[in-house]
């Protein structure tokens, strides 16, 4: 067995548990410890005077993460809001769509349950339809799982919901040219960037999708519980936040509307979405060449990590390289799955972490009818990490 391993030398500005092979920044981020400190500092501000911290100083803080955010991602400021989580964003566009009987929205077969449940629940209600797309699997190149997405479409397709990185599967859709292709035969996008900011580069202006949501908490490092919802300037009229508030009631246009009703939709706490700014500039800074040298350093790491994996488990790649960014997952030898639900932690998952210490995600994919181990790449880690996982899944598999 191999030594246990070291991350990199960037893992001295996140708090990381040193006992543990943390291989799973996909699911929840890592929040470093400059940005936490920010967040206390915001914090406290806040309790030695609520009011003026929720009337007056946030305010001008939101306006900052907002613009920041969307300078980031390419968007028009004006149909920028935040959000809990990409979900939430996923649940306020679906629950305002005016959906009549026949309707069709399409999901991929890769596509995070949270949010194909969501489409479900919408559907049902609403006596349309969901239209499930089953991608090649696994994938050759990326312009098969657009035809794929194409070839169901009909007259009575009124949403898709597209996914920049697959969750299941940890696989980078070809979603720019998906998004193009729907929007030229009148269908409405709503992107779901939950794995967006941070691993991909994004440019709203040039998608200009309907609608997109994504987390900040992941890849951009913020405290939990930050994201953001698009809505494309023709939309906004449309749609409401899930939480009716005071702004409902007040007069404005589309872009005042926007502004008077998700801005505020009650007390909570605000300083995860009041810490985006600091963390872009703060992880930005610790990498020379900024954001496009890390997302290019997690993808790299992110191949090598498949690689050293598959040559254990010998199973198929499923996908080509140019399809991979911070994340990657493999097939576990065998068909079936291990869990009834996704809300099941898989036995390998629980034997991986409580024998090795190892805290790596593994689904048992229901529409797939397989299992798979999804790594994920960030600057905290090394290789000698994926290296022992290899070998524990030698000794176990």
């Amino acid at each position: 067995m191999v030594e246990f391993p070291k991350r990199s030398k960037l893992s001295k500005y996140w708090n990381l548990n040193s006992k543990i092979i943390f291989l799973n920044h996909g699911s929840f981020g890592a929040c470093p410890k400059e940005v936490l400190e920010h967040q206390f500092k915001l914090r406290t501000e806040l309790e030695s005077d609520p009011v003026h911290f929720f009337d007056i100083t946030s305010k001008k803080l939101w306006a900052e993460a907002i613009e920041t955010l969307a300078d980031f991602i390419n968007a028009d400021k004006q149909g920028m809001t935040f959000v809990p989580n990409a979900t939430s964003g996923v649940n306020t566009v679906l629950r305002a769509l005016s959906l009549k009987s026949g309707d069709e929205i399409l999901v991929p077969d890769h596509t995070y349950q949270a949010c194909w449940n969501t489409v479900d629940f919408i559907t049902k209600r609403s006596g349309a339809k969901t239209v499930i797309v089953p991608l090649p699997f696994p994938i050759e190149n990326s312009e098969e799982v657009t035809k794929a997405i194409l070839s169901y479409t009909t007259q009575k397709t009124k949403l898709a919901l597209i996914d920049t990185v697959t969750s299941p599967t940890g696989i980078r859709l070809p979603f720019e040219q998906i998004v193009f292709e729907l929007q030229s035969k009148g269908i409405d996008v709503l992107l779901d960037a939950a794995h967006g900011p941070g691993i991909v580069p994004l440019d709203l202006k040039k998608l200009k999708p309907a609608y997109a949501t994504g987390n900040t908490h992941k890849w951009l490092c913020t405290p939990k519980g930050a994201a953001f919802l698009y809505i494309r300037e023709d939309k906004r009229p449309e749609i409401n936040p899930l939480s009716i508030s005071h702004g409902f009631s007040v007069d404005g246009n589309a872009d005042e509307k926007i502004r008077l009703e998700f801005d505020w939709t009650g007390t909570q706490d605000l300083t995860p979405w009041l810490c985006i700014p600091k963390s872009i500039e703060h992880v930005n800074n610790l990498v020379e060449g900024g954001w496009t040298e890390i997302m290019k350093r997690n993808t790299n790491l992110a191949i090598e990590a498949r690689n050293i994996v598959l040559e254990v488990l010998q199973t198929p790649k499923l996908c080509p390289d140019s399809m991979i960014v911070g994340l990657s997952a493999v097939a576990l030898p065998g068909k079936g799955v291990a869990t009834k639900t996704v809300l099941e932690p898989d036995p390998l998952h629980t034997l991986l972490y409580e024998k090795y210490n190892i805290q790596v995600p593994v689904f048992s994919w229901p529409h797939h009818n397989r299992r798979y181990l999804r790594t994920a790449s960030y600057l905290y880690n090394s290789l000698e990490e994926y290296k022992y996982l290899a070998e524990v899944l030698k000794k176990e598999i």
